[in-house]
């Protein structure tokens, strides 16, 4: 036996042999087996455990399920042969789709939705011709720090280095096939257009204005991509990944017939989006989202699981986590410093914290995750010099439910702006539940900003502001999750890592949500406008390509 190849790496590989040869699942050899500690949380170990005995051991050791491989399938009715199998048709999934088909492969996407989907608006890119190359790795270092350190250079590297020919490309493309796309970069990008003194530049894009959104225009190049040969599984739910001793050799998904092998001759993407609605993989990774919403539905991990059955793991305990509410309101008044209220009316933090990190003040099941921006009359002047951008007395009307006319660029089901003559008023419009203790917050705020001081949570003096001058202004904000932006640890190009190593898994991949090692911190930065889509875009587009020249 070679220094490089230990016993385990044995049982894993006639473990694969084994399932190629009966031409099911890889499970037999790559199930997880029962971990003996709590340091093995989080990670899938490999041996030659069966899915019995996993499940049985998990249970002592109080694991959850998902990492206990299930019984392979083998009542297979069908069996397809692509290069290219993509698990997901959404904003990482489709573009690795269309460049893997350019690249000359052929090209399987497996759906379990009945339609290609994604969510959200904004994608941005680096225009690397256009901005300097120490203001690249400025932009890169800075990812890095607000995820606490803990991501990996070459992950956020790969989106720096490749996003703005990713994002341009993308854009060009979804213009000709008709979806409704425009250049927001001035919106998004002129706070960060210099960074450490360095200029950069950027292209920003949003599929809109709302409700339309990146699903819509996912759909839109769906369509392109069937008419260039890609074929599309649409109501076809992957299941379990197909391995022998050379890797990852396809996967094994359940249609409206039955069960249908795709072999893959160069590699399967996992592209299959997050776990929101895992309860169990939620609670196990984030337990402080327990009372907290979601906004997705049928996100069960189902990527990150088989991931974990092949041999891989997912990245360390502790996941980062997007929660915002950009609807209720306008988005772009979202981080403004303006007083914040429970819905039992109390003020409670210092609101220059932002949107994105309300969540951590709001996880109880009393909260769940509801809070009010309160402002008044005058707003439109005291925070004139804010950060951010404001909406006048007669723009903010499209998010007020109360007021007439068409709504235009907004979901009109999640406004939730009001204006009342009186405080009592307002709080019984945004819901709160003890208007004294609201009444009583706005007194004693007005004191503080009469003092100039916060001595309440130490506000900085420039973003108080009276709230004095009726009508008075309320947004009841309701952050949810919209993303948990973590998976299984991959390498530079996208491949799943075997457990405990920096060996890749040969023929598996795995993009956007389902990949891990690029966020890593508790909580999604807000600096870079349009990150989680510009990175999904980018890996599709970038490792498409890459896996179709394999």
């Amino acid at each position: 036996m070679s220094k490089e190849m230990s016993r385990r790496d044995l049982l894993k590989m006639s473990g694969l042999a084994a399932a190629g040869v009966a031409g099911a699942s890889l499970l037999g050899g790559c199930a997880p087996k029962a971990a003996s500690s709590a340091s093995d949380s989080g990670k899938a170990a490999n041996g030659g455990s069966t899915a019995a005995t996993t499940a049985a051991g998990h249970e002592r050791a109080g694991l959850p399920s998902f990492l206990s491989a299930p019984e392979p399938i083998k009542d297979v009715k069908t069996t397809k042969d692509y290069d290219v199998v993509i698990v997901g048709a959404g904003a990482a999934g489709i573009p690795a789709a269309i460049t893997a088909k350019e690249a000359g492969a052929s090209v399987a996407v497996i759906q379990k939705e009945s339609t290609a989907i994604s969510q959200g608006n904004t994608a941005t890119g680096i225009l690397l011709d256009k901005s300097d190359p120490a203001g690249v790795e400025a932009v890169v270092s800075k990812l890095i720090s607000e995820h606490d350190y803990r991501a990996k250079r070459e992950q956020v590297e790969l989106w720096a280095k490749n996003s703005g020919e990713a994002i341009t490309w993308l854009f060009n493309l979804a213009q000709q096939c008709g979806a409704q796309v425009s250049d927001t970069t001035k919106k998004w990008t002129s706070g960060i257009a210099k960074v450490n003194d360095y200029e950069m530049n950027y292209l920003s894009i949003d599929f809109g204005p709302k409700p339309y959104n990146t699903g819509e225009g996912m759909k839109a190049l769906a369509e392109y991509a069937e008419k260039q040969g890609v074929d599309f599984f649409y109501s076809t739910e992957a299941k379990q990944l197909v391995g022998d001793a050379s890797g990852i050799t396809g996967v094994i998904a359940k249609g409206a017939e039955g069960n249908i092998q795709f072999n893959a001759k160069k590699g399967v993407i996992l592209a299959a989006g997050d776990y929101q609605n895992d309860d169990e993989m939620v609670n196990y990774y984030l337990p402080d989202l327990k009372h907290l919403g979601r906004k997705q539905t049928n996100k069960t991990g189902d990527g990150h699981k088989m991931a974990i059955w092949a041999g891989g793991a997912m990245e360390d305990l502790g996941h980062t986590k997007m929660l915002h509410d950009f609807d209720a309101g306008p988005g772009s008044m979202c981080d403004m410093p303006f007083l914040a209220v429970k819905m039992d009316g109390t003020r409670f933090c210092d609101e220059t914290c932002g949107m994105s990190l309300m969540n951590n003040f709001l996880r109880s099941d009393a909260d769940q995750g509801n809070y009010c921006q309160i402002f008044d009359n005058n707003y439109t002047e005291t925070a004139a010099s804010w950060p951010g951008k404001l909406f006048n007395q007669e723009a903010i009307k499209a998010y007020m439910p109360e007021e007439p006319g068409e709504k235009k660029g907004v979901y009109e089901g999640q406004i939730a702006t009001f204006k009342a003559d009186t405080l009592d008023e307002l709080a019984k419009k945004l819901g709160i539940t003890d208007a004294a203790a609201f009444k009583k917050a706005v007194e004693r705020y007005n004191e503080l900003v009469a003092k100039g001081s916060d001595e309440d949570f130490g506000k900085q003096a420039k973003w108080l502001t009276p709230i004095d001058t009726p009508p008075f202004y309320g947004i009841h904000r309701h952050v949810r999750v919209s993303a948990i932006v973590s998976g299984v640890n991959v390498d530079k190009h996208m491949q799943v890592l075997k457990d405990g190593t920096e060996e890749p898994i040969p023929g598996l991949f795995a993009i956007g949500n389902v990949a891990g090692n690029f966020f890593a911190g508790v909580d999604y930065t807000m600096w870079m406008p349009g990150l989680s889509l510009g990175r999904a875009h980018t890996q599709g587009y970038v490792i498409g390509k890459y896996v179709a020249e394999l």
